[in-house]
């Protein structure tokens, strides 16, 4: 996760980036396979997961870019070896997000900082062999989803500030590596671990690649190679869906659209803005106000914000990935599973709403927002002034009800005055949900 850019340089960077991608789209087309094409239609129809940002920084407890605050990465990388998350149970976690109502969870798999939370060959900086615990978290994580029916996608950074043969960018300046940059090298070791992740721990449904925006500073445009790097990761798992948080638009040979802080269409965190192509698409936002640990950060955000969040990403066509930073003992923050077990209350009910929708054609009003399921459309209602709402709609309603109690409710609907609908109360800040079934 990176802080905030100006649009200048991302309209810069989006125009190289274009370009790049443009010089490689003629030679090799991307088309993705009947799994793949599966995968996506699962992924959409999931529209909640959950994000767990977790590694040696959260021992700090000041969030997942404390090495770059100007730490000395030798120093930086001794607390590897105190690492002992004691009250790690992959069982337990799985078990609190499958209970919130989430079907996927996006894991880090390795962050900026380098290291690696599964047994890897390609580096001994990894949580078996640079600390006491000597558990392979991955490994472990992915037997319980398999137990637990939940999917699993693992977070990647592409950009690193402990290697010395990546080239650097514009953030890890200080962190005292000594600096030998060779892309070959760093590249090989990318593919040699995203092989191992693809192929030692049973079905992987995603990769969700970070870092790309560290050179988009440069003054000669960097080759990130990745419809190459997107290529090999498809060969390895053809049905392995890619998404990149780089954002820009889509690159050839992605498989999803992501947005940081943002519902798709809006901007308020200065991270997105791009346009919304026809790929599944997926939001990503921090349950408090970190991606890693930090314990001054006790800024949770409410069950029905939450929940809020949750039905306008449906209602624009998107997944919320709601991300959760662990504790350095391996738990999961008592406050992160209270709204955890309050979303899944309120999913157990409304689920219905949001599980495999599309937008509606009335979509986002000021007193709420919609999702449409064949000819049913959900009305999620927050707030109204008066004890009626009003929206246009070309389809003819049949009927309306509350979908809790299955009671009528009035309506008026024509041509020219769109549709007038009573309600028995004034809601104001709780989801009211209104089915209207349709011609």
């Amino acid at each position: 996760m990176i802080p905030m850019k100006s649009i200048m340089k991302k309209v810069l960077f989006s125009i190289i980036a274009f370009f790049c991608a443009m010089s490689v789209m003629f030679a090799q087309k991307y088309e993705p396979t009947k799994e793949n094409i599966a995968a996506r239609k699962e992924f959409t129809a999931d529209r909640f997961g959950v994000f767990i940002h977790w590694g040696t920084y959260s021992m700090f407890a000041q969030g997942e870019w404390y090495l770059s605050a100007g730490l000395n990465d030798k120093e930086y990388s001794k607390a590897a070896d105190a690492f002992y998350p004691h009250r790690f149970n992959a069982d337990e976690w799985v078990r609190a997000i499958k209970d919130a109502g989430a079907r996927y969870i996006t894991f880090t798999s390795r962050h900026h900082d380098s290291f690696s939370m599964f047994k890897t060959a390609e580096s001994d900086y990894n949580i078996v062999d640079a600390t006491p615990f000597k558990r392979d978290v991955v490994g472990e994580l992915s037997e319980a989803c398999q137990r637990q029916g939940m999917n699993l996608h693992l977070y990647y950074s592409i950009l690193d500030w402990h290697r010395a043969d990546y080239p650097v960018g514009r953030t890890g300046l200080r962190t005292g590596r000594q600096l030998q940059p060779n892309y070959d090298s760093y590249f090989r070791f990318m593919k040699n671990q995203v092989k191992e992740l693809l192929t030692k721990y049973g079905p992987i449904r995603g990769i969700w690649l970070d870092g790309y925006w560290d050179h988009d500073n440069d003054s000669v445009p960097f080759d990130w190679r990745m419809p190459e790097f997107y290529r090999y990761i498809h060969s390895l798992n053809p049905a392995c869906l890619i998404g990149n948080n780089h954002h820009i638009s889509p690159i050839e040979g992605e498989d999803f659209q992501m947005f940081e802080r943002d519902l798709p269409g809006e901007n308020k965190a200065g991270m997105s803005g791009q346009d919304i192509s026809s790929l599944p698409l997926e939001m990503c936002q921090t349950m408090n106000g970190m991606w890693g640990y930090k314990v001054a950060d006790q800024n949770y955000k409410s069950s029905a914000e939450l929940i809020k969040l949750l039905v306008r990403a449906a209602g624009k066509g998107s997944n919320l990935l709601l991300n959760i930073g662990p504790q350095p003992n391996g738990e999961l923050p008592a406050v992160a599973l209270e709204r955890l077990k309050e979303m899944g209350a309120w999913m157990r009910i409304y689920g219905e709403t949001i599980y495999g929708t599309t937008p509606s054609e009335i979509g986002e009003q000021e007193w709420g927002t919609t999702t449409q399921k064949g000819n049913i459309i959900f009305l999620h209602v927050f707030s109204a002034p008066e004890k009626t709402i009003n929206f246009p709609m070309k389809s003819t309603i049949l009927d309306a009800f509350e979908y809790k109690t299955n009671k009528p409710l009035a309506f008026t609907q024509s041509n020219d005055k769109g549709v007038t609908l009573l309600l028995p109360s004034a809601p104001k800040g709780e989801d009211y949900v209104i089915t209207l079934r349709i011609k």
